[in-house]
């Protein structure tokens, strides 16, 4: 029998040993190790192939949004994924929508065999390339860069609704107000307290915001951070080449090189390969 190797992510020490207990029930499910942190579940993940991860959402530190984000874009294979909550069911209906399974705690016996049942249906499938996708789309474009915020919206029984981002960006120049088109901006550079955006028609227009603060309005699916002082459109991408120093160099179509941070470096990769 292929045993499904599988990690219990949760920073409560009952909730880990309870659920491992119920999956003793399930001859061909492997726990291999109980994670008290996502950070630890992450560095497991990259040393070793792991099949299904039980996922729980709100941890300190770094939440369950935040674990499953960082796996989708740091290993080859992504796992399997079944969130583990405490929100009641007509808050994680959002779940069903992208399919996504999840458990509510305390734990259902029946709904754990269900939960395990679809496990085995996509490994069966190994429809990796879609689930991988489906799982970046949910968290990026429901929590974009603010993870928490799903999580206000759970505890409060709010509805989760997909996030949209402005189409266009309003820029404040020589006393008027112009609306710069965001699929127009190649790339983005800070000046100081100021934004610099780098547009397709050669101009650049001058925004009052911090990196942290359009980056939060961008959309992921088509912006990432490549440096602490840079975003570009990842459609505006020609090539990343790899330097003899071992750093990376991020060549756009119209020919501008930008340096590639060696903390954004995975993300890049990520962005260039979906």
């Amino acid at each position: 029998m292929i045993k499904i190797k599988t990690l219990i992510v949760d920073d409560e020490p009952l909730a880990r040993r309870g659920l491992a207990v119920r999956l003793e029930e399930f001859a061909d499910i492997e726990v291999i190790k109980q994670c008290s942190s996502g950070t630890d579940a992450i560095e497991i993940c990259k040393n070793q192939k792991i099949d299904l991860i039980f996922l729980d959402i709100q941890m300190p530190g770094m939440n369950g949004f935040e674990v499953a984000r960082a796996l989708s874009e740091s290993t080859r294979v992504l796992p399997a994924i079944v969130f583990v909550t405490a929100f009641d069911q007509f808050a994680v209906k959002a779940f069903e929508i992208h399919a996504l399974d999840y458990i509510l705690k305390p734990v259902d016996d029946n709904r754990l065999k269900q939960a395990v049942e679809k496990v085995h249906t996509y490994l069966k499938t190994q429809q990796d390339n879609a689930h991988k996708k489906k799982l970046a789309s949910f968290v990026a474009g429901i929590t974009g860069n603010n993870c928490e915020e799903i999580l206000k919206k759970l505890a409060t029984g709010d509805t989760l609704t997909d996030r949209r981002y402005p189409e266009s960006l309003a820029v404040k120049e020589q006393g008027e107000i112009i609306r710069v088109p965001v699929v127009t901006i190649q790339w983005v550079d800070a000046a100081g307290d100021y934004m610099c955006l780098h547009c397709q028609d050669g101009q650049t227009h001058i925004l009052r915001k911090t990196m942290k603060e359009l980056e939060q309005e961008l959309d992921p699916q088509l912006f990432v951070r490549v440096h602490r002082s840079a975003i570009v459109n990842t459609k505006q991408i020609s090539k990343l080449v790899t330097q003899v120093s071992g750093e990376y160099l991020l060549v756009l179509e119209n020919g501008q090189e930008l340096k590639v941070s060696r903390s954004y470096r995975d993300k890049v990769k990520a962005a260039l390969a979906s």
